[in-house]
């Protein structure tokens, strides 16, 4: 099994530039259910999870090509073709691996009227029911049964536009209700909908294809459905996650990194904690350059949905809070098994206390290096951010989380002076 070697105490200087965005590019490969006319996307990252997706998404015949990048300045493309009768059950075997596997519910119920779906697997962070999903699809008029794991829904001819408040803020079943009530018909209007950047960059894609859908970025949406979807070409928008991950490693080595082509709205909030505790942010053009400042002080930061402090910068930022100066709190709002990292920061010598919802940080922390276990994705890389701080090597285990959603870390945390490489069970050195 791969494990991470990370030797601490190097600055990083230099560049990187961002993957497209995980959490865009899942939703936007589910979409293609929508049509049988082929949808191109660019900017799709080679990730653990894009290819269990893709997998899925082949197991039930659908078409995917890839062409490569020609030169430097290109991106390379999927086309993905889900054809006239694309098969309407995603089995276990391959939906287990990955949560969003359920976006492809919606699409297959609007346009095939009927789909079968395993209850979907993860990361282990908490209980994420899929019981906002099945509600929605109802206020549509789908009949939706559970039974031996699966989810399976059908629907008399087309589904139909209805009123949908989500009681909670919910962005995978945001997506798919939108991606159904796309080819609904009549109009649907979503109430208490998730913001975050990634639902934008869906909607516009949707649109693209011959959707209806507007309020893009507010908490309504309000969709007109049509009776069919075309293809297009997108390409996919960058990953506000991986951003805020290397901007904290930034900072917690003392160094300077500028980050190509993202844009700071799509992640001010982990910009601003990154201000309140003393380090320097600076916009340029499609780029940000965040650096270190003289002093590193303490935070005090509450998960909370988009446009919120993101729950998958939490775990980075707990890393960066370790090591600052001062009593900093965390809160987590949104998962409730998402401090699943504290004993392994601990290991190295991160002072946390938790209590319940919340983790107070000590800060000032010696830092050393340790084996450690990954528990989730976002984990992974705090865990990663601490090792590059700590005096001696850190090894990580359950590396396959961080493949799930970090396009060649390893390799662009090498480019700008880390000390990392990846190494097998039988490559850990000796005492």
């Amino acid at each position: 099994m791969d494990r991470l070697l990370i030797t601490g105490g190097n600055t990083l200087l230099g560049e990187v530039t961002i993957s497209g965005a995980k959490n865009a590019a899942l939703p936007l490969m589910c979409a293609a259910l929508l049509t049988d006319q082929p949808l191109i996307l660019s900017n799709v990252p080679e990730l653990a999870d894009i290819t269990t997706l893709r997998n899925l998404l082949e197991h039930m015949g659908v078409e995917i090509n890839k062409t490569e990048a020609t030169d430097a300045g290109s991106k390379s493309k999927l086309e993905i073709r889900s054809g006239a009768s694309p098969e309407t059950t995603a089995p276990y075997d391959i939906v287990r691996q990955m949560r969003a596997s359920i976006l492809v519910f919606g699409p297959l119920l609007a346009r095939m009227g009927r789909a079968k779906v395993s209850l979907p697997g993860g990361c282990a962070i908490g209980n994420r029911p899929i019981d906002l999903h099945i509600r929605g699809l109802e206020k549509l008029g789908a009949k939706i049964e559970l039974e031996d794991g699966y989810v399976t829904a059908t629907v008399d001819g087309r589904l139909k536009g209805s009123h949908v408040h989500m009681p909670l803020v919910s962005v995978g079943a945001t997506e798919n209700i939108l991606m159904a009530a796309s080819l609904a018909k009549g109009q649907t209007i979503i109430d208490n909908a998730a913001r975050e950047p990634e639902i934008d960059d869906l909607i516009s894609c949707l649109n693209k294809m011959g959707a209806r859908i507007s309020g893009k970025g507010t908490e309504r949406l309000i969709i007109d459905g049509v009776e069919s979807l075309s293809g297009a070409s997108h390409s996919v928008i960058p990953d506000r996650i991986e951003a805020g991950s290397y901007a904290v490693a930034a900072v917690i080595t003392g160094g300077s990194l500028r980050l190509k082509q993202i844009s700071p709205h799509m992640m001010q909030a982990s910009l601003n904690a990154l201000l309140d505790m003393g380090a320097t942010v600076e916009p340029e053009g499609q780029d940000i350059l965040v650096s270190a400042g003289s002093r590193l002080g303490c935070i005090s930061l509450k998960t909370q949905p988009f446009p919120g402090f993101a729950t998958d910068m939490q775990a980075q930022f707990m890393a960066l809070a370790s090591v600052a100066e001062g009593m900093s709190v965390i809160s987590e709002t949104i998962f409730e098994n998402r401090f699943m990292h504290v004993p392994e920061l601990r290991r190295m010598g991160a002072e946390i206390a938790v209590n319940g919802a919340v983790a107070s940080l000590a800060g000032n922390s010696k830092l050393y290096g340790a084996e450690v276990m990954a528990t989730d994705l976002r984990a992974s890389m705090g865990l990663a951010l601490a090792a590059l701080v700590a005096s001696g090597e850190t090894i990580i285990s359950r590396v396959y989380h961080l493949d799930r959603g970090y396009e060649k870390l390893e390799e662009k945390l090498r480019a700008v002076g880390a000390s990392i490489e990846r190494i097998q069970e039988q490559d850990k050195p000796s005492d």
